[in-house]
């Protein structure tokens, strides 16, 4: 993949909206660009290589490596596998599921460090990103103890929908990537219950949704 087409993948990321020119096209010499098929494991640390990942196009889900369970999603136009540049020993193991088919750029986080030590905007880009989704963690949380299951898949479903969703037809509407599995393990509940959950949504008209797609009606 040539230098001009990674040029391309990082100017619809805001994280680089403050370097020049010329320091994006140094960048780009030294990314690596894959096309990811829907359903690949994308590792995130290994014992030979940590890297940071941009996400071109697409959608993927992180992994707790622990238990399994799904801890957040990420959309195109975001980075993940940041945790290798904020921690030398991460605590936690992750690893990264393609939920559709995707672009992705990635870099070696010692290379990554560097260019990082040169441009002050990008450290800070990079800890806001991780700071909001430390803020999603700790609302999760917080619903866990304020609210009941119907509530917190009711409130993660129209939070999805609305993040990832475009407007179509006087309706919002998302890819339906996730199980009822994911949400579940999302909303601390069970599948049996997201199931039960939405289908009282679809009958309240407040959502409707098939195997491709989610919409909010209301």
């Amino acid at each position: 993949m040539n230098t001009y087409t990674k040029y391309w993948f990082l100017e619809g990321f805001n994280l680089f909206n403050k370097l020049g020119r010329i320091t994006m096209m140094r960048m780009c010499e030294i990314l690596e660009m894959k096309n990811i098929d829907k359903g690949t494991t994308i590792q995130l640390l290994t014992r030979d290589q940590k890297c940071i990942f941009f996400l071109k196009k697409g959608t993927i889900k992180i992994v707790d490596a622990s238990d399994e369970n799904v801890k957040y999603i990420v959309k195109k136009g975001n980075i993940f596998g940041e945790l290798s540049l904020l921690e030398e020993q991460p605590t936690t193991k992750e690893y990264a599921i393609a939920l559709e088919d995707c672009i992705i750029c990635y870099i070696e986080a010692d290379r990554m460090e560097k260019i990082i030590e040169k441009h002050k905007s990008l450290k800070n880009g990079i800890l806001k990103i991780y700071g909001l989704r430390i803020k999603k963690l700790e609302r999760r949380l917080r619903d866990l103890l304020y609210k009941d299951s119907t509530a917190r898949i009711t409130d993660f479903i129209v939070d999805y929908i609305n993040e990832f969703g475009e407007i179509e037809k006087g309706k919002i509407t998302a890819k339906n990537l996730l199980s009822h599995k994911d949400i579940a393990n999302l909303t601390n509940t069970s599948r049996q219950t997201v199931s039960n959950v939405m289908s009282t949504l679809r009958k309240q008209r407040i959502i409707d949704y098939n195997t491709q797609f989610l919409s909010l009606l209301k």
